[in-house]
C-alpha cells in the first residue's frame, strides 16, 4: 500500500530553514510504509525578490547543491519525493527554469519537468502584478515520472488553468498528477478547488496538490488549502492553513473502477498531440 502525501509550507528565502521544516514533516511519516511525497512550488526558496531565485540558481549551478540535497532526503526517508520546484540555471545563464524534480527512495532522479505556463498576470492583491517570465524560461515538454506503483504526471501551479496539459499527461498514461503550487490568496480563493476537482474528474486521475500558505517575507500571501483528490473528484483530505502534511492511501482499484464504469477516455472524440 502506498501513501499519497502533500506537505504544505510557508517557505522563506533561506534554503536551510526550509529544509529543516521539510525534514520535520518527513520525520512524521511511518518508516515501514511507502510514500509519494509532494512539496510545494519554490519549496526551498520563496518570499524574496525574483532576482534572488536567479542568484540561487547561479550559486548552485556547478555544485548541483539543491538536487543532491533533495536526493539525499528521498534516501533518508525512503520515499518518492516530487520536489515541488527549484530554480535551475539555463544554458545562457540569464534565466532559470522553474523545475520539478522527482526522486526515488534510492535517490535516483526519475524525472524533471520545467514549468511550461508562466504566471504573467495582474492580480488585485498587495503585489498587483506578477511577471514570472522576467527571470524564468518556460519549459516545452510534458513529463511523466514512472514509479514502481504508478505513472505520475507533473505540473506546476499556473499550469492548472490549462486542461490540455493534463489531458496530454493522461494520454501518456498518468494515474496520478501532482500540482505543487504557490497560488495567490485572491486567485486561490476564487478558483483553486474548482480547477483541481475539474482536472481530476476530466482525466480520472488522483490529484496531489501541495501548496504554499501564509504571508511571506516579501509580503506576498499564498492561499494554501493543499488537498488530495480522487479520480471521482472527491476531496479525500485537505489542509486549509498552516504548515503540515496530509496523507491518504493510493487505491489503484478505485482508479480502475472509475475508469471502467465511465470510460470517458475511450469516448473522447478529440485527440491530443503529445509533446
Amino acid at each position: 500500500m502506498v501513501n499519497l502525501v502533500a506537505i504544505q509550507l510557508c517557505s522563506v528565502p533561506d534554503v536551510e530553514a526550509n529544509l529543516a521544516t521539510i525534514e520535520h514533516q518527513l520525520s512524521a511519516l511511518p518508516y515501514d510504509e511507502q510514500h509519494l511525497v509532494v512539496l510545494p512550488e519554490c519549496c526551498l526558496f520563496f518570499g524574496g525578490k525574483d532576482a534572488e531565485q536567479l542568484s540561487l540558481a547561479e550559486k548552485t549551478h556547478h555544485q548541483a547543491d539543491l538536487i543532491s540535497t533533495l536526493s539525499a532526503l528521498a534516501v533518508k526517508y525512503s520515499a518518492y519525493i516530487v520536489a515541488g520546484s527549484i530554480p535551475l540555471l539555463t544554458e545562457d545563464k540569464n534565466q532559470f527554469t522553474n523545475s520539478c524534480c522527482v526522486f526515488s527512495p534510492t535517490g535516483e532522479q526519475l524525472a524533471r519537468y520545467d514549468k511550461i505556463h508562466l504566471f504573467d498576470v495582474n492580480v488585485d492583491d498587495s503585489e498587483k502584478n506578477y511577471r514570472e517570465s522576467r527571470y524564468t524560461q518556460a519549459g516545452k515538454k510534458t513529463i511523466l515520472a514512472k514509479t514502481s506503483f504508478a505513472d505520475v504526471g507533473l505540473s506546476i501551479c499556473y499550469d492548472l488553468r490549462f486542461p490540455e496539459l493534463y489531458r496530454s499527461l493522461r494520454v501518456k498514461g498518468a494515474d496520478i498528477i501532482t500540482v505543487p503550487s504557490a497560488f495567490t490568496q485572491v486567485t486561490g480563493a476564487a478558483h483553486w478547488q474548482a480547477l483541481l476537482q475539474a482536472r481530476a474528474i476530466e482525466n480520472q486521475v488522483y490529484i496531489i496538490a501541495a501548496a504554499q500558505q501564509g504571508i511571506h517575507v516579501n509580503g506576498r500571501e499564498t492561499w494554501g488549502h493543499s488537498m488530495i483528490i480522487s479520480p471521482w473528484g472527491e476531496i479525500l483530505t485537505s489542509l486549509a492553513a498552516g504548515v503540515g502534511l496530509i496523507s491518504t492511501k493510493y487505491l489503484p482499484e478505485k482508479l480502475a473502477q472509475v475508469r471502467s464504469s465511465m470510460p470517458v477516455f475511450e469516448h473522447n472524440q478529440f485527440k491530443v498531440n503529445l509533446k
